[in-house]
């Protein structure tokens, strides 16, 4: 549990090839400075353009692309290298699911916001940012920060093509749901989620229905693949119902437990 869900951080539109590019300057060894001068470059016409404030919209793009990839907090480290082995082994066509485990991990308002999109997805079909608005003021308060980082991250699910505009100007549609059998990448997206909450756990069956991840239909996994990564154990107390933990193990390095639970 890396920070509080109650802080924003978030807050611009940020198109998937701009982490995509940020995500392969680390893979090929550049040092901080030299990633940040690349994404200043790649940047450049598209965001803060003539702007002379000294923390423009592209600085704040740079801040957020930087801390979802490269300057992440601490006890996202190993997360963030199982995510970049799965960036480098996987085709790029794949890697939406990691770049949105790994935003969510980072920024959990990010999360949050999919998490009402998905619900209300779910319920009708559609979510209008009217809605979406009105359940995210409800817990970050009524404040044109929050708004506008909603709003924002709206345009970016677009940008990423897990919504679509409707022909209902406000009204947003659900893009095909994009099957994911891996199970390296389905316990990768648990862990994701538990970082993105103020408990660390859940009920795996939750986990694997998320509305936060309603871009995806995860497949079956089994409890042998919490265990390979070394992050992860799995203890057995009954046959009913799993619940997974994020805990810190031997060594500083973080772990994932299974409680298996029966029912009361």
């Amino acid at each position: 549990m890396s920070k509080g869900t109650d802080q924003i951080g978030f807050s611009q539109r940020i198109r998937i090839e701009w982490l995509e590019r940020t995500a392969d300057l680390v893979l090929a060894g550049n040092e901080r400075k030299a990633i940040i001068s690349s994404l200043q470059e790649l940047l450049a016409g598209k965001l803060s353009i003539g702007g002379k404030a000294k923390r423009g919209n592209r600085e704040k793009a740079i801040t957020i692309l930087m801390k979802t990839w490269v300057t992440v907090p601490h006890d996202l480290t190993l997360f963030r290298d199982a995510g970049l082995d799965l960036l480098r082994r996987l085709p790029e066509k794949d890697h939406l699911p990691i770049h949105w485990g790994m935003t969510m991990a980072t920024y959990p308002f990010w999360g949050f916001v999919a998490a009402t999109v998905g619900r209300l997805l779910r319920l009708q079909g559609s979510a209008s940012t009217i809605q979406i608005q009105r359940r995210i003021r409800e817990k970050y308060g009524e404040r044109e920060t929050v708004s506008r980082a909603t709003r924002r991250l709206i345009r970016s699910f677009v940008d990423w093509g897990v919504l679509a505009d409707s022909t209902t100007k406000g009204i947003c549609m659900p893009a095909a749901q994009r099957p994911i059998t891996d199970p390296d990448i389905i316990t990768w997206l648990i862990e994701a989620l538990l970082h993105a909450r103020t408990d660390g756990a859940a009920a795996l069956k939750s986990l694997l229905g998320s509305p936060s991840l309603f871009p995806f239909s995860l497949g079956k996994t089994s409890r042998h693949h919490f265990t390979v990564s070394g992050r992860m154990e799995v203890i057995s107390q009954g046959p009913d119902e799993d619940l997974v933990t994020l805990q810190l193990g031997a060594g500083g390095r973080e772990n994932v437990m299974i409680t298996r639970q029966g029912t009361t």
